[in-house]
């Protein structure tokens, strides 16, 4: 073979199974951190396996990216059933969830992602199929309207949101299961980096992984997109092994200090620090002065900022704190708040 034709090593991968393809785990064991979750789930499928029976439904809620869809992928796969994916904003009628319930077999998974927003006429459609596995369906309009009962197969709906509190009582009532997902620990994240390496045939030493850990802000979705990215460094700049001298190279290109902070946080706090003296102003004030969409701040931001102590909320609107002003690089200015302003809104 002519020098020229010949595969570059360092480009070069084997074929991968799906798993690997997809950086998700299919088994509780491969799954890490959420042990608490993790243990319940293993004895709820061994319970309902052992009475041949489907899991119960099962709601999941937390911050995005910590691993609902891999949970609900999981239980599908343990309970021998297929998993179905929507989302809640994607079923606009009720005969959008009657096509895909009508679908379903036994034991499979019907997951719906962000069903807190499920339109009110569909949540009424499913709550039969939560609770007798029937789907009631009206065909026709005014006096002729009939109402036909389907028998669906015993499945499993697997709920996901960010935003447990806009789900309303009445569904929220309906599921068995609901687990809350925390943010990951930095050796959790470490280890998701490593197994994400393995994934994706690149080298990372440990040093390495520890650094992407730090910087991925509790959250896996994070952790491996940062590692797709210090993989294209290491294979353009370095050798092809992710080493953490590799690691600290793609943090600085990607303007990620070592506390994950990006340009979008930093630009949040320079705003309240600069523009409005540190505080306090309204989250729109804060959206209008940055071109930027108030839910973003508040669900995106936000959160992160508030666990690193950077930003606090109080009644009268956000404030940076002290950390937030060293953090910067800026003086700290001589005033205390107001006992008033301490209390979160």
């Amino acid at each position: 073979m002519p020098e020229e034709n010949k595969p570059n090593p360092r480009f070069f991968s084997p074929p991968r199974d799906p798993e690997d393809l997809t950086l998700r785990p299919v088994t509780l064991d491969a799954f890490i951190g959420q042990e608490k979750v993790r243990e319940k789930l293993r004895i709820y499928i061994q319970a309902a396996k052992g009475r041949g029976e489907p899991l119960d439904h099962a709601l999941f809620y937390g911050p995005p990216g910590l691993g609902k869809t891999t949970l609900a992928g999981i239980i599908a796969r343990e309970m021998g059933g297929q998993l179905r994916v929507t989302t809640g904003p994607a079923l606009e009628r009720a005969g959008d969830l009657a096509a895909i319930v009508s679908n379903v077999e036994k034991n499979d998974v019907l997951f719906i992602d962000e069903i807190h927003r499920l339109p009110a006429q569909v949540e009424e459609i499913l709550y039969p199929a939560m609770e007798d596995f029937s789907l009631h369906i009206v065909v026709g309009k005014g006096p002729l309207a009939k109402t036909l009962c389907l028998s669906l197969p015993r499945f499993t709906l697997c709920g996901a949101t960010t935003r447990l509190g806009l789900l309303t009582s009445p569904l929220r009532a309906r599921f068995g299961i609901v687990e809350q997902l925390s943010l990951y620990t930095e050796r959790d994240l470490t280890l998701i980096v490593l197994r994400g390496g393995r994934a994706l045939s690149v080298e990372v030493l440990d040093e390495a992984a520890e650094e992407i850990a730090k910087r991925s802000r509790g959250t896996p979705r994070v952790a491996l997109r940062l590692l797709r990215r210090v993989r294209d460094v290491a294979d353009v700049k370095g050798a092809g092994v992710i080493t953490a001298e590799i690691a600290d190279r793609a943090m600085d290109m990607l303007d990620i200090d070592p506390e994950g902070l990006d340009e979008g946080d930093r630009r949040i706090l320079s705003t309240i620090v600069d523009l409005f003296s540190g505080g306090p102003v309204g989250l729109s004030t804060i959206a209008a002065a940055l071109n930027e969409d108030t839910q973003t701040i508040e669900d995106i931001y936000e959160p992160y900022l508030i666990q690193k102590g950077l930003l606090e909320r109080t009644p009268r609107g956000r404030r940076a704190t002290p950390a937030a002003y060293a953090r910067l690089g800026r003086q700290i200015p001589l005033f205390l708040p107001l006992e008033d302003e301490k209390r979160p809104t």
